[in-house]
């Protein structure tokens, strides 16, 4: 303290050596005198050129009234002090309208041309240039490529839009349906299908690319629902389950039961840690549990405590069949524009299966919430996770059934800076106390669209919050969040990255959508 006292008595010495101003034109010596000596000499910045560099928010003389007035007598108090009148490059100066032309100068730095193919490589070349989510993930992925595409749109990145689809409709045409990820190690599995949805946010109109998007919906369609043609008596193929009353239902799975080829190492780990258990079946649940895209969460453990306890395939998810439904209606919508007035009416006759069975077993009244299905116990699970809001999503809850879950949300998924994914601490990334863009929006256009406004309004704006707080500390858009303490997520394989293109475009879609906010 005797040292800062001695640095601020020296600042009317130091002012008195500052320079005339030239003209009219002051430098921040000139203008701000003993507060601008203050300030450098008590090295209240590590970087001198920091504060000269800020711009003030109201007009300099008032603000030497202040400081004349309060005389800030610690490091703290000045600090204070500065950043309510100034704002400091670094330090404060990021704000909403900064953090949106950000993500919109973020565009090109995720974008990717046309990829040649390369003999040896794991990539699977795209045709049309696509935006990859960032960091680690350098290739294009499918779920988090429709909630880019939110923001592509909003930010007049329609081009690119119109070339993803462009890309997945021919990635369906080669390969019967999306994978994971554009790599050859991901051809063994999907990721929760939202291609359907992306149509949705195209703008073409061209009758020919219409038909040719339709027989790819199809055709994605019937590798989700592929494994109907097995089903033997333990009522379950490939991602095809039989309910008890005979619906056939969905769930995640992978075709190649072996450790991940980009997780290996740690797949092996895991498998050692449960010798009781088969190393191929543990390594199938791993990967099932990859293709619901939450990689990992408690949703799919025996024991929230422990990964080697996963059972992903034995879960029939509330997500998946909420986003099968969603398919099914709009393949039975498209099939009607297009006069196919038989295929509208299969479509839409799934589509109402599919709609009775959601309500009928992944309801809990008494709890007020959608859960997953355990096939093996044969009723809902006591996990409590973010994708109770899909069927509110997908349009298939009642008023009083998305009245009840808005309830729920508030009681256990709701944390000050927006939703949490489930509210258990396990050390998984898609557990507490991460919060994730994908289901910060599916839960706001899920509310909206089941009369919830105001929640809904609610979790955007802790949303925005923590994504501007984490943006002002760190100029950084990032995977997920601690939305708890509004700071980077943890948890997982890998370390956060950044990036990121389902934050970014959720974020736009957000602001978009609540300009006041």
């Amino acid at each position: 303290m005797k040292l800062w006292q001695s640095l601020v008595g020296t600042s009317l010495a130091v002012c008195a050596l500052v320079a005339e101003p030239i003209g009219a034109q002051q430098s921040p010596a000139a203008l701000y005198g003993d507060l601008f000596s203050a300030v450098q000499t008590g090295r209240l910045f590590p970087d001198g050129k920091t504060f000269v560099d800020a711009v003030p928010k109201r007009d300099p003389q008032a603000i030497m009234a202040d400081y004349q007035r309060e005389r800030p007598a610690t490091p703290e108090a000045l600090r204070t002090f500065v950043l309510a009148n100034f704002s400091v490059p670094g330090v404060n100066d990021r704000g909403a309208t900064d953090l949106r032309r950000h993500i919109r100068n973020l565009w090109p730095m995720l974008v990717r041309q046309p990829d040649d193919a390369v003999a040896g490589s794991s990539l699977l070349p795209m045709p049309q240039p696509y935006v990859v989510p960032g960091g680690r993930f350098r290739e294009m992925y499918y779920w988090d490529s429709y909630f880019t595409m939110l923001g592509l749109e909003v930010d007049g990145q329609q081009p690119l839009v119109e070339s993803m689809l462009a890309n997945f409709t021919d990635t369906i045409e080669r390969y019967g349906h999306i994978p994971n990820g554009m790599r050859t190690y991901y051809l063994g599995r999907s990721q929760p299908p939202f291609y359907a949805l992306m149509l949705d946010v195209s703008k073409n109109t061209d009758p020919a690319i219409a038909a040719k998007r339709l027989a790819a919906l199809k055709k994605e369609h019937a590798y989700w629902m592929q494994g109907a043609d097995c089903l033997d008596a333990s009522g379950a193929c490939g991602r095809v389950v039989r309910m008890p009353d005979g619906t056939l239902l969905n769930r995640y799975w992978d075709d190649r039961p072996l450790p991940r080829d980009e997780s290996f190492a740690e797949d092996v780990i895991t498998a050692k840690e449960d010798p009781s258990r088969p190393a191929e079946e543990l390594y199938r649940h791993l990967r099932a549990g990859a293709e619901s895209g939450w990689d990992y969460s408690s949703r799919w453990l025996s024991d929230p405590q422990r990964l080697a306890s996963i059972r992903t395939t034995d879960i029939v998810p509330v997500d998946l069949n909420s986003l099968m439904l969603m398919m099914e209606e709009a393949i039975a919508k498209r099939s009607a524009a297009a006069g196919d007035q038989a295929g509208a009416a299969s479509f839409t006759a799934m589509a109402n299966k599919r709609r009775a069975a959601l309500n009928r077993y992944f309801w809990v009244a008494k709890e007020g919430r959608y859960a997953d299905w355990d096939r093996i116990t044969r009723k809902p699970t006591p996990r409590v996770s973010a994708a109770m809001l899909y069927p509110l999503f997908a349009g298939a809850a009642s008023p009083q059934q998305a009245a009840a879950v808005a309830k729920s949300v508030r009681r256990d998924l709701l944390a000050s800076g927006g939703l949490r994914t489930t509210p258990i601490r396990t050390g998984q990334q898609w557990d507490s106390p991460n919060g994730w863009a994908p289901l910060q929006w599916v839960a706001i256009a899920g509310l909206e669209r089941s009369g919830q406004p105001e929640l809904a309004r609610d979790i955007a704006k802790r949303w925005l919050d923590t994504v501007s707080t984490a943006y002002a500390e760190t100029g950084k858009m990032l995977e997920k969040y601690d939305v708890e303490e509004r700071k980077p997520g943890g948890g997982g394989e890998y370390p956060t990255q950044d990036g990121f293109g389902w934050t970014n475009g959720v974020t736009s879609a957000i602001m978009e959508r609540y300009p006041d906010l």
